[in-house]
C-alpha cells in the first residue's frame, strides 16, 4: 500500500473547509510546516484550503520537493466535488460542513473557532467525537490530532429516521398518515 508501482504516490487529498466565516486560526494552522509535514507521512499528496472571508493567505506549493501540493480560495458556489474527492477533510465546527462530511463517509476532523461567541457548534463536535464519528481539535492542538489519528476507529454516521417523530406530532395536531 501506499506508493503506485511506477514510485508516485497515488493522489490522497485533504480538504479544510472554514465555511463563509473568518477562521483564520485554522486555516494558520493547516499552512505550518508541522502539520504538513504530518499529513505528507501519512501518505496526503495534495492541500486544498477554503479560507473563507479570512485575511490570513496561506502559502501555496506546486509539490515539487515532495512536499504536499498547497492550494486555497476563498468561495466555491458548492464544496460537494472537494468534499467527494477528499481522502480526508478538516473542517470547522458548522453542523452543514459536518453532516454533509458524514454522510458521504468521509473522515473527518472538526476544528472548533474558539473565538465565536457562545459556541454551540463546540457541543456539537465534542457529542459526535465522542461517539468516535470524527475527531475533535482546537486550533492549537490540531497537529496532535492529526499525529495520533487512527482513521480505522472512526464509526459510520447512520442519519436517524424521524418518520416516528413526524407520525406522532401528526396525529398529536390530528393530521391523517398517508
Amino acid at each position: 500500500m501506499g506508493d503506485a508501482e511506477d514510485g508516485v504516490r497515488p493522489k490522497k487529498t485533504v480538504f479544510v473547509t472554514v465555511g463563509t466565516t473568518c477562521f483564520d486560526a485554522l486555516v494558520r494552522a493547516v499552512d505550518t510546516r508541522e502539520v504538513q509535514q504530518e499529513l505528507s507521512a501519512r501518505g496526503y499528496t495534495h492541500l486544498v484550503i477554503q479560507m473563507g472571508r479570512g485575511t490570513y493567505t496561506p502559502q501555496k506549493s506546486d509539490g515539487e520537493d515532495g512536499s504536499l501540493v498547497v492550494d486555497y480560495f476563498t468561495f466555491s458556489s458548492s464544496i460537494a466535488d472537494y468534499l467527494r474527492s477528499a481522502s480526508l477533510v478538516i473542517s470547522h465546527a458548522g453542523s452543514g460542513s459536518i453532516f454533509e462530511t458524514l454522510r458521504l463517509g468521509k473522515p473527518l476532523i472538526v476544528v472548533v473557532n474558539e473565538d465565536l461567541m457562545d459556541n454551540h457548534q463546540s457541543e456539537l463536535a465534542e457529542e459526535l467525537a465522542e461517539r468516535k464519528h470524527l475527531y475533535c481539535a482546537r486550533p492549537q492542538t490540531l497537529y496532535k490530532t492529526i499525529a495520533d489519528m487512527d482513521l480505522e476507529s472512526l464509526l459510520p454516521y447512520v442519519p436517524g429516521d424521524a418518520t416516528p417523530v413526524a407520525k406522532l406530532i401528526n396525529r398529536f395536531l390530528g393530521v391523517l398518515d398517508d
